[in-house]
């Protein structure tokens, strides 16, 4: 680290210098969060919608974060977002999705018109205006940078930021193999958290919270382990569990992640678990074990391809890919593959202390399945018994975390287990320092990674 590096993350309020320890405060500080709005947000490559949402020519919906609102809209030429403010006065034009298709975008206050290229294509009494005021670069919609991968697009306000596939990293290639761009959406949830984004992300970037706050997944962890490993505080294995038996545990534990969160393991993909129950085992344990999911992959594969789903070779690419049952988009996004299909979250600041959060469940429907696509979000509130039940138990415990951290000085992580929260945290203060670029884009590299990481070097 060069001396004018340190100099300007040492100039950051609250940073993280101990990469185990994460400073309370930075949960809650007005200061610390209007430096984020500043320094982070305006920098980073954002997911904005997904594609899905904008399927025809004029569709486009509004990506807001914190005082910024884009429009993302499909146009001719394809998906082009822009500042969502009327170049006359500044009037934001689109609230929440729509199509323009046929009158652009019309300013409510004097009328002014646009299409969904961003083209200014009316003014009204353009007699009163000066020349200058009524060429294209005054009139037509500001742009903001906007590129597409998983099915999504992303935008970034900075313009000089590098690409986002670039920022993203060796995670693309992982994610590319599962097919991830064909993705679709089964269905959509949203809620207002009383806490910190941070915060909010924090309980998916690690595993070591399931034995607590998830029982029934633990409960079906092999006798003598969990989902950690080997329990040293459990007694050890009873002589009466057979490998039939670990094979059923296994489906048992696909069958409640499913339930309790869907897009993680499918209904489709469950209903082929359950044939696995009677398959021949070998004698040993692991070897049991091995084969079951070798066989699940294969089967799971199989009936994809039968129904029509642009399915991939489940086996082939996990064992070319490193696979991560979480995978983290610095700074907002996560995709959760299991095994076809997948989960994803974002969230998005709103205040020091509430943000808003999202859950997809994600699927690879077969080509021309009718399916009643979602448009928005179902917004339940953050303690609804109509989420399922492992987002219930994660927002269980998230207000009272936020309450609880104005009570003590800072966060003690396990540097094997945690470290995605510190990679993450210490990314935060490149960016809060004014880094240049390639320096957080090979840091951004390092960050984006699947939970349970280890504490790594991101370069300063």
């Amino acid at each position: 680290m060069t001396d004018t590096v340190a100099r300007a993350l040492d100039a950051v309020p609250l940073r993280v210098t101990d990469p185990e320890k994460i400073p309370a405060e930075r949960y809650y500080d007005p200061q610390f969060f209007e430096l984020e709005r500043k320094h982070l947000w305006p920098r980073v490559w954002q997911m904005a919608c997904r594609l899905e949402e904008i399927p025809e020519v004029g569709d486009y919906v509004e990506y807001s974060i914190l005082d910024k609102s884009v429009i993302v809209v499909r146009g001719k030429g394809g998906v082009r977002a822009f500042h969502n403010a009327c170049s006359h006065r500044g009037v934001r034009l689109a609230n929440g999705p729509g199509n323009c298709a046929k009158k652009g975008f019309v300013c409510p206050f004097h009328g002014w018109r646009f299409n969904a290229e961003g083209e200014c294509t009316f003014v009204f009494g353009k007699h009163i205006f000066s020349e200058a005021m009524l060429n294209a670069a005054e009139t037509d919609l500001v742009p903001v940078r906007c590129e597409e991968w998983a099915g999504c697009a992303f935008i970034n306000f900075d313009n000089e930021a590098p690409p986002l596939l670039d920022c993203l990293g060796p995670i693309v290639t992982r994610l590319n193999a599962r097919h991830v761009d064909r993705l679709k959406m089964d269905w959509w949830f949203g809620t207002l958290l009383p806490t910190n984004w941070k915060l909010a992300m924090e309980a998916f970037q690690e595993g070591y919270h399931v034995m607590r706050t998830h029982p029934q997944l633990e409960a079906l962890s092999p006798p003598g382990f969990s989902r950690l490993g080997p329990d040293a505080d459990a007694p050890p294995p009873a002589e009466t569990i057979t490998p039939r038996d670990l094979v059923n545990l296994n489906i048992d534990f696909l069958k409640s992640v499913g339930d309790g969160m869907a897009g993680m393991v499918h209904h489709t993909e469950v209903a082929v678990l359950e044939k696995l129950r009677d398959m021949d085992v070998p004698d040993d344990p692991q070897a049991a074990i091995m084969a079951f999911y070798a066989r699940a992959q294969e089967e799971v594969t199989k009936d994809g391809l039968a129904r029509g789903a642009p399915m991939f070779d489940i086996a082939k690419v996990n064992a070319e890919n490193e696979f991560h049952d979480v995978e983290f988009m610095f700074p907002h996004f996560f995709l959760l593959p299991s095994l076809a299909a997948m989960s994803s979250y974002r969230i998005r600041p709103l205040t020091a202390e509430t943000c808003f959060f999202e859950i997809w469940s994600l699927v690879l429907r077969p080509e021309g399945e009718v399916y009643e696509t979602p448009s928005e979000p179902t917004i339940l509130p953050y303690d609804s018994r109509d989420f399922p039940e492992i987002p219930q138990q994660d927002y269980s415990n998230l207000p009272i975390q936020q309450l609880g951290l104005h009570n003590f000085k800072h966060m003690r992580l396990s540097h094997e287990w945690e470290g995605l929260i510190s990679n993450y945290h210490r990314l935060v203060d490149g960016f809060l320092a004014g880094l240049d670029r390639e320096t957080l884009r090979k840091a951004e590299n390092t960050v984006n990674s699947g939970y349970n990481s280890p504490i790594r070097d991101i370069g300063f």
